[in-house]
């Protein structure tokens, strides 16, 4: 009989749920960690669309039952359960089955090559800054409810309407300016190669203990990303601007009227991710950004 490892005897298994190919890779994991002797829970929307003979349980109590999560899926399926996860400090190791993959990082391919050696103890980890985001309704109390934790980013953003919105931002107490654009994203370094990313923002390696303002689309160019202590605290004020909200990694929406705001701070709670022993980050930039790639190398990467 294999006896259960002592470093993480109980691992969670999540999947991407509108993967239409679930079953068979999920099967694969749970079956090389249940013959490694590690107990193997699955994430409750993960039970439903397989029937796998392991025990179930909702993300929210995921992390009582869990020493390890191993994610199957991509990003997105990462920063849920990452947001689930944090509080309980459990671990978290991507596997790629999405698109870019930046924190779901190894191959399907190579599934128990790199998780055997992880699963001994030889990895490398790194511990993720994420934000909490708490929408206040006038007088600067906290809205019941109305607030959520992000991984990649929080993000202040106009309607369907077409027009722009009107933000004032307030560091750490104090007016720093206000601004006419479509909106504005508060980045954590996960998030720097998301939506930030692709509104101008900086890549900001994980190591660096800051956040980034970043514009989208403002009305004055003189308006540029910002990169500030992790430790600061951001206000957004709503001055004018129909239909404004905030969203938390694009999953929690919170209406803001004019007068309104959002107060994002550090989350008590860092996500923490596992990588393989070797685990670059800018080589995974390279590989996931194409840099330096030529346009011919492209095409022969791609099949073309």
């Amino acid at each position: 009989m294999t006896a259960t490892p002592a470093r993480f005897p109980r691992v969670a298994v999540v999947g991407r749920h509108d993967t239409p190919d679930l079953a068979t890779p999920l099967a694969r994991l749970a079956g090389f960690l249940s013959a490694r002797g590690h107990a193997v829970v699955l994430e409750a929307e993960t039970a439903r669309h397989t029937s796998l003979p392991y025990p179930a349980a909702d993300a929210d109590r995921l992390g009582a039952r869990a020493d390890l999560a191993v994610v199957l899926g991509g990003d997105g399926t990462m920063l849920s359960i990452a947001r689930r996860l944090a509080p309980h400090d459990v671990p978290l190791i991507g596997v790629n089955q999405g698109r870019l993959g930046f924190l779901t990082d190894i191959p399907l391919a190579n599934l128990e090559e790199a998780l055997g050696p992880m699963l001994a103890g030889r990895f490398l980890e790194e511990r993720r800054t994420m934000l909490s985001a708490s929408v206040r309704r006038g007088v600067g109390v906290p809205a019941d409810g109305e607030g959520a934790l992000a991984l990649n980013d929080v993000v202040v953003n106009r309607g369907g309407g077409g027009s722009m919105i009107e933000c004032a931002v307030e560091i750490d107490g104090r007016f720093a300016y206000a601004m006419r654009a479509d909106g504005i994203i508060v980045a954590t370094p996960t998030g720097s190669t998301a939506y930030a990313l692709s509104a101008g923002g900086p890549i900001l390696d994980p190591r660096v203990p800051a956040i980034t303002l970043v514009p989208v689309a403002p009305h004055a160019l003189t308006h540029r990303p910002i990169a500030l202590s992790e430790g600061a605290v951001v206000t957004i004020r709503v001055i004018r601007g129909r239909d404004a909200a905030v969203h938390c990694d694009g999953h929690a929406h919170f209406p803001l009227d004019e007068g309104e705001s959002v107060v994002i701070r550090r989350a008590p709670h860092p996500a923490r991710f596992l990588h393989p022993e070797g685990h670059d980050h800018f080589a995974m930039l390279r590989e996931k950004l194409s840099w330096s790639e030529t346009p011919e190398r492209l095409k022969e990467r791609r099949g073309a």
